[in-house]
């Protein structure tokens, strides 16, 4: 997994004349923003972690970015008039110490070929492109198997023309050390040597791939005339969607799961074919892993264990795995909980359920008692930190510290809260947290997750198995081993939950909450004015989920307003809650306040027909 980014910066620039006299030419704007701050931008949006700017000329312009950016680290090439960009790559030989993206800083591109180089397989690959007839163009020249072979801005050297250098690469450490090794000779005689140059002489003795995007669009700005061709030609063109890509019908989904993803999100399953045995994805599904674990715990004493099902799978992985010859108390308020019930029942593990009202909170002080009374009796307590059924939020922390004195493991049901409200595993002492990949975190469904303290994991590998294919242990135990799962992941799937993870992370756990939050009030203002009535009272409301009361109207009907809303691109979702009759609104996902505006509009529109 690569999350670290070289950007070369150390040339003067002097064709640019009077736009680089007092700056480099890096920070030369199109549409009021710096090239080479596009490009950071463009980089953190693509998941990479930490970018090396190699300086020189202006270094301090460098500098003063770093503070804007904390993944920036600045190093200086002192002799940066009298060298080539190798040599500026050369100074970063003590920090770097991972494969790692190469790019020059006078660039403008679609962030697509980020994308291309970061999911390929490939350990090594320069990015390439069609004719571009930009008057400066470094000509490339591959074998059959597209593997480098030349390279060089003088067509008399190289036997064809197959394609256009982009001045993106992708650079695994041992081709960067192999390239150093190269250097270091050269650089005893003269410091001019340019990283082109150092790849060449690599690939004489090792493959280096060149992908090649025949009609990418991108630029290079060295000269007056490379910044009219940016302006008037590249820029504008970046600006448009992609004629390539299909246009994906928006529908706002206001069930509580699936949700609705952003397009980056669907677009990111469009991978290269991959075996998931590679060595390549198993760094995939580690990083996910240590994603997912960081959001709510510190990942030196908590892990994710990842498989291939729904959440549904996920929970019954952790009870069939984790109460063995123990007792379970179940905390019921809804139709998550009554499920966890029927999972243990089916096997046979022994089991209370404590149950409360579905649309008030948990009386805790009830729950110590019991826990009281039985003392040594139950060794676990499962709970639904959100109870989806209802939108009714119940206090894991609280719980979590009443299990701890009672030496009881806590397990939640993070299904509809994890990735939106914020979660403290260490804090609320919670022994095994679960969730999936489709609600909050809003990525595809298809991925269950079970983060879990690592000693209470480790633990369970005296437990005698009563499952196979969910078993939490062997699950964990299997992929520190070999970094794979025991049996074929969502491959696609994965890709799609990386991508989610890296917006979500943009975005952040309590801003994404922040942002729930305002849909739901617009939601709340909304279901007043229409005289609708919500059954949780709004001080126990999650913000994210809401049940609402069936209008005690003639003629309505629950199918017929379903279908009414789905004509409109708006899905909605009937209620759970016994016998009373009532549907649910999630606000979660790529939604905002306009979206349940829009919806309020419509919902008037249907109930205006039955009036």
């Amino acid at each position: 997994m690569v999350n670290t980014a070289v950007i070369l910066a150390a040339g003067l620039g002097s064709r640019l004349k009077e736009r680089t006299t007092h700056q480099p030419k890096g920070f030369v704007e199109i549409d009021g923003l710096a090239i080479v701050e596009r490009s950071i931008q463009q980089l953190l949006a693509s998941g990479i972690t930490q970018i090396m700017i190699g300086t020189g000329y202006l270094s301090e312009f460098y500098e003063q970015l770093s503070e804007k950016y904390p993944a920036i680290t600045c190093i200086h090439n002192k002799d940066y008039r009298d060298s080539g960009s190798m040599y500026t790559l050369y100074q970063m030989k003590d920090v770097l110490t991972s494969d790692f993206l190469l790019l020059e800083s006078d660039l403008l591109y679609d962030p697509t070929g980020l994308k291309c180089l970061l999911d390929d397989t490939a350990e090594d690959m320069i990015l390439a492109s069609g004719t571009t007839h930009s008057n400066d163009e470094v000509y490339i020249e591959y074998d059959h198997n597209h593997f480098l072979v030349n390279m060089s801005k003088q067509l008399a050297e190289l036997k064809s023309a197959d394609a256009e250098l982009v001045g993106i690469c992708k650079i695994s450490i041992d081709t960067y050390k192999r390239m150093c090794q190269w250097s270091a000779d050269v650089f005893a005689v003269h410091l001019k040597w340019d990283y082109e140059q150092a790849l060449v002489a690599v690939s004489q003795h090792k493959p280096l791939l060149v992908y090649k995007l025949e009609r990418y669009v991108w630029c290079e700005i060295d000269t007056e005339e490379h910044l009219i061709r940016a302006q008037n030609e590249i820029y504008p063109k970046l600006q448009q969607k992609p004629n390539d890509t299909l246009p994906i019908r928006r529908h706002i989904l206001l069930n509580p799961g699936p949700a609705t993803t952003t397009d980056t999100v669907k677009w990111a399953q469009v991978v290269p074919d991959i075996c998931p045995r590679e060595t390549e994805f198993g760094e995939l599904m580690k990083w996910t892993a240590e994603q997912l674990t960081s959001l709510v715990a510190p990942i030196n004493q908590y892990t994710t264990v990842l498989f291939g099902g729904s959440g549904t799978a996920a929970v019954e992985a952790v009870l069939s795995s984790v109460i063995g010859e123990g007792k379970l108390l179940i905390i019921s308020n809804g139709a998550y909980g009554e499920r966890m019930a029927e999972i243990v029942e089916a096997y046979g593990i022994d089991y209370e359920v404590f149950s409360s009202s579905p649309i008030l909170p948990l009386v805790l002080d009830e729950i110590e008692q019991v826990l009281q009374r039985n003392q040594n009796v139950f060794t676990h307590v499962a709970v639904v930190h959100h109870e989806t059924t209802s939108g009714l939020l119940n206090d894991i922390d609280r719980l979590g510290h009443i299990c701890a004195r009672y030496n009881v493991d806590l397990i939640v049901d993070a299904m509809s809260s994890y990735g939106a409200i914020p979660i403290d595993m260490k804090q609320s002492q919670i022994s095994f947290l679960i969730s999936s990949s489709n609600k909050n975190i809003q990525g595809m469904a298809g991925i269950g997750f079970v983060i879990a303290n690592r000693e209470k994991l480790q633990a369970l590998q005296h437990h005698t198995p009563k499952n196979y294919y969910l078993n939490l242990y062997k699950q964990y135990a299997y992929f520190e081993k070999t970094g794979q799962m025991r049996f074929t992941p969502p491959v696609q799937t994965f890709y799609a939950l990386k991508q989610a993870i890296i917006e979500t992370q943009r975005e952040g756990v309590e801003q994404r909450y922040a942002r729930y939050t305002r849909s739901w009030e617009t939601l709340i203002k909304g279901l007043d004015q229409l005289e609708l009535e919500y059954l949780v009272p709004l001080e126990h409301h999650s913000k994210i989920i809401t049940t609402i009361q069936e209008p005690a109207i003639a003629g309505y009907d629950f199918d017929h307003m379903h279908d009414y809303l789905y004509e409109y691109g708006i899905t909605i979702y009937p209620g759970k809650i016994g016998q009373l009759s009532s549907f649910r609104i999630a606000n979660i996902g790529d939604i905002n306040h306009q979206d349940i505006t829009y919806f309020l509009e419509k919902l008037k529109g249907y109930l205006d027909t039955i009036r």
